[in-house]
């Protein structure tokens, strides 16, 4: 769901001058560098990755998507500061995403770099890691609790049955655990645990620079997906806007997010967030109360779907799925609430009001 003033797909990143997207090394502030990395089939365009330069080598903030296209360019643009893959002491890793994690993983184990990945990650590597076992797709279960199942069985005839290349998918060298202080170079990085987009998301706040490299959770034009993991985290969106709030504790700081431009304001951008979330718990609870009992499905179809309100129709199968399991978590927060109710049925979860 897009929410911010100025659509990514021709938001201006004021470090650079020019989209966001466009390839190269862009100076962020002193010693550090934002590299857009390719993604391809994907709507989001780019992954930032970041690096900070220090006396003994280059941290990287995430690594991009393990794919030809992206490592080519990210040897070019590293090479474009003076730097290589053989200057790469560790990859800090918001989070489990392929988009994220793969090429840090792959890169650290060719290379010797150390890789750091929040604890409550693990679930989802060892998913991955013990794909060869499973009899069905991981999400068919999680979709049929939303009302989803035909989705789900689209996604599945749409999969050709590839294993995940497990050198992609390594377990990290660091386990991240909690809010802690980490040492890069002369600087000292908090890293933030943040979870909603996934469990284990973190954030990492550079407070003396002023920046906070936010990942996927604070983004300056769109909203992250919630919901849509694998094993299904509890009660993903209050996680999330607990999690807003928590970064909303912390100073003011520049965005330096994964997908879009750079942004001024973390403060200005968790209070557009947790607003647009609230709208859409009260046009969750309108659709349950209008129908008094739905799936997730139903109530998703009630809703318009990105920036241009689009009808949950004319959405791939791919955003229906991803939609569906965000109103589920939406309406979960309605049930904690006490706002609705919520019982197991074999075509998805029920919900229902709780009469005023």
């Amino acid at each position: 769901m897009t929410t911010g003033g100025v659509a990514t797909g021709h938001a201006i990143s004021p470090d650079s001058g020019v989209h966001w997207a466009d390839e190269g090394a862009w100076k962020v502030a002193d010693g550090i560098y934002r590299i857009p990395l390719p993604l391809p089939m994907d709507a989001l365009k780019a992954i930032n990755v970041y690096v900070i330069e220090g006396d003994s080598g280059l941290t990287l903030i995430d690594g991009g998507w393990a794919i030809p296209q992206a490592r080519e360019l990210l040897d070019t643009s590293l090479r474009s500061i003076g730097s290589g893959f053989g200057d790469i002491k560790q990859f800090l890793v918001t989070h489990v995403h392929r988009d994220h994690y793969t090429m840090a993983a792959v890169l650290g184990g060719e290379f010797g770099a150390k890789v750091s990945l929040g604890i409550e990650e693990r679930p989802a590597l060892e998913l991955l890691q013990n794909a060869a076992e499973l009899t069905q797709s991981p999400f068919f279960a999680v979709m049929r609790t939303a009302g989803a199942a035909e989705i789900a069985e689209k996604w599945d005839a749409g999969n050709d049955g590839e294993l995940p290349d497990l050198t992609h998918w390594a377990m990290p060298d660091v386990w991240l655990e909690g809010d802690h202080d980490i040492a890069v170079g002369p600087r000292t990085i908090d890293a933030v645990h943040t979870p909603g987009h996934t469990p284990g998301h973190y954030v990492f706040a550079d407070r003396a620079e002023g920046v906070m490299f936010s990942g996927d959770h604070v983004l300056p034009t769109i909203t992250p997906s919630i919901g849509f993991t694998v094993p299904p985290a509890d009660q993903p969106l209050s996680q999330f806007m607990a999690s807003l709030a928590k970064v909303r504790g912390l100073p003011d700081l520049r965005i330096l997010p994964a997908h879009g431009p750079v942004a001024p304001s973390t403060y200005a951008r968790v209070d557009e967030l947790l607003a647009h979330h609230e709208d859409r718990l009260d046009q969750c609870l309108a659709s349950v109360r209008s129908r008094g009992r739905a799936t997730s499905l139903v109530v998703a179809r009630d809703l318009g779907w990105t920036r241009h309100e689009h009808a949950f129709d004319t959405l791939d199968v791919f955003s229906q799925g991803m939609a569906a399991m965000e109103t589920k978590a939406h309406l979960e927060v309605l049930v904690a609430r006490g706002q609705a109710t919520a019982i197991d049925d074999p075509d998805g979860i029920i919900f229902a009001p709780v009469s005023a």
